[in-house]
């Protein structure tokens, strides 16, 4: 379905957004220096936390605007959307790259971006009109 090609149009089609890699040279993707969606592989004590559960592929991490979108998308596809106990108490979900359709990426990475930008920006990008 989707792919890192995908993420990569999609969040840089919003304004002000720069990929950056993260802290471990993974891509991510931030505006005005807030990440809102990020390459985010399974590491050992998400695999120990997951069990037979863990997902293979490409996993992204994405911002969301509280827990209650959180918990709303987690319980709404769980076959997509996942977490681990590192995101407990964060806004943020992981989702299964190959399992989402670029339809529902489009509007994830949207959602995740609005998250983080600036207020007047976001009301700027939402009435259509150009940043700045």
């Amino acid at each position: 379905m989707a792919t890192w090609d995908d993420v990569r149009r999609i969040a840089s089609s919003l304004p002000e957004t720069t990929e950056k890699p993260s802290y471990d040279g993974l891509p991510a993707w931030k505006v005005r220096d807030k990440g809102f969606v990020w390459e985010r592989p399974l590491r050992r004590a998400d695999l120990e936390a997951l069990g037979d559960a863990a997902p293979d592929g490409p996993i992204l991490g994405a911002q969301v605007p509280d827990l209650g979108a959180r918990e709303a998308l987690l319980a709404d596809d769980p076959a997509v959307y996942f977490t681990t106990p590192h995101f407990d108490g964060y806004p943020a979900v992981l989702v299964r790259l190959e399992r989402i359709d670029v339809d529902e990426l489009t509007e994830l990475i949207t959602e995740a971006w609005y998250a983080r930008a600036p207020k007047r920006l976001a009301a700027a990008h939402r009435a259509g009109q150009p940043a700045g």
